[in-house]
């Protein structure tokens, strides 16, 4: 179940369907389930997933048309059948329920539901700051990170042999997670190991999850576990944005890049499900004018882009040794918000499927795992414009955007998919590893959960 930042009122699902918190008993009797619905006695028949899904499919239709009386029959059967503490499919069904009346509180006259409803929309998900270590333990428990970070490590290494210095950006969601595992293998290959430098972006603490120390005291205890492994490393934070696609950044490795062209050092962008925040077409376009910090990537011929599009640009004119592109396989850029339910309900019942194989219910892990998963739902679903961030795409688009920009992929090669395996065999059995041309993809029951791609300049 969702903490929440205060203290909150009666569970939704125990509440009396929407009824008004000032309501005496004699109205709250005359309370009755309206024509065409259920009542609480026969809600059993509703509690499939597919059935959740077109209830909450009307009722994000019910509210895009303003349609309050609709919307309020339908979220008081879905409050009936969906409570926070029931099954995985019951707490995937509560959190976009939870979504829809956030939504519901911004748009014209389905406002008065979050206020009938006893305003749940005014309770923040109280997303948990992890220490590292805890954060380290948190990443450890599933293969939805570690699966990248396994072929990452794996095709870097690989891609990065015979340089004395490797240079790294990390742009990840799970704050430098990945690099000691990283540091260990580098130490292990060398006998005199070649100087790390770790670049990292600083504007990543808009979304979960978040740390709970800032990136200098992180880089301060990276270099002090690379020195414990003989490994000398630099640690450089970049005060750039994935809101204007890391415009900062990617001028401070160009002007490295002009000021050293020959250097004997490595470049490594390592995007670790990062770039699906970086705006896309659906959010903005950005004129090829001089107030375009990334106006140098529009051609004479272009007329608009996104920041997405030019990052990507931006990157391959830096000429890097690798790129590395891990993300989540589903896609969430739709302007229409009933599309991007149904995708993103047949996407987040993955993680609340895999929750119950190595969580228990009641820990404090469960409930920040979920907590997070909540909030991504949320901004899906209950947010537009600038606000709504998690902008996901397949990795079919991903590959045709890396192709557009000049990229080509290679494969990942045996001992990648060696060390995969072996990872895999730490979880549960539900996991799975395929290989779809030269890319990698994780699954759970045999469903694409993240995929992990590796580029070089074309």
């Amino acid at each position: 179940m969702m903490q929440f930042t205060e203290a909150p009122p009666q569970p939704l699902h125990q509440m009396t369907p929407f009824s008004n918190p000032t309501m005496n008993k004699s109205q709250i009797h005359k309370t009755r389930p309206w024509l065409g619905f259920p009542t609480s006695k026969s809600l059993g028949s509703f509690g499939d997933a597919n059935c959740m899904e077109k209830l909450l499919v009307h009722c994000a239709n019910a509210i895009e048309s303003n349609d309050a009386t609709l919307a309020q029959q339908i979220l008081w059967v879905l409050n009936n059948i969906a409570p926070p503490d029931g099954d995985s499919n019951q707490r995937l069904t509560c959190g976009f329920l939870r979504a829809l009346i956030a939504r519901a509180a911004k748009s014209g006259s389905c406002k008065m539901l979050a206020a009938v409803a006893n305003a749940p929309s005014n309770l923040a998900i109280d997303t948990h700051k992890f220490s590292v270590i805890e954060l380290a333990s948190f990443v450890d428990l599933t293969p939805w990170h570690r699966f990248g970070f396994t072929a990452a490590n794996a095709a870097i290494l690989e891609a990065v042999e015979g340089y004395s210095v490797i240079h790294i950006v990390d742009l990840s969601l799970t704050h430098c997670m990945q690099i000691p595992t990283l540091i260990d293998a580098i130490a292990n290959r060398h006998e005199v190991p070649p100087l790390v430098k770790l670049t990292v972006a600083t504007a990543i603490e808009d979304f979960p999850p978040k740390l709970d120390l800032s990136y200098e005291e992180l880089g301060s205890k990276l270099v002090n576990f690379a020195m414990s492994k003989n490994v000398m490393m630099e640690f450089r934070v970049s005060p750039s944005s994935y809101k204007d696609g890391f415009a900062t950044l990617i001028e401070q490795l160009r002007v490295q890049h002009l000021v050293y062209p020959e250097s004997s050092e490595a470049l490594v962008i390592n995007c670790h499900m990062m770039l699906h925040y970086i705006p896309e077409e659906t959010l903005v376009s950005i004129p090829s004018t001089n107030s375009n910090p990334y106006a140098f990537e529009c051609s004479s011929t272009s007329t608009a882009s996104s920041f997405r599009t030019m990052f990507l640009s931006a990157v391959r004119s830096l000429d890097p040794t690798i790129v590395i592109l891990v993300d989540e396989d589903v896609d969430l850029t739709s302007n229409n918000v009933v599309c991007r339910l149904r995708s993103a309900f047949n996407y987040l019942w993955i993680p609340y499927d895999t929750m119950d194989t190595f969580l228990p219910k009641g820990s404090k892990q469960r409930q920040w795992y979920e907590a997070d998963i909540c909030w991504k739902i949320e901004n899906v679903i209950a947010h537009e414009g600038l606000q709504r961030v998690e902008r996901l795409e397949t990795k079919s688009q991903w590959v045709q955007r890396m192709r557009n920009a000049n990229f080509h992929g290679v494969s990942f090669g045996e001992e990648a998919v060696s060390e995969v395996k072996t990872m895999l065999d730490e979880h549960a059995a539900g996991w799975g590893l395929k290989k779809e041309e030269e890319d990698l993809v994780l699954t759970w029951k045999g469903h694409n959960v993240v995929f992990a791609t590796a580029w070089l300049p074309a």
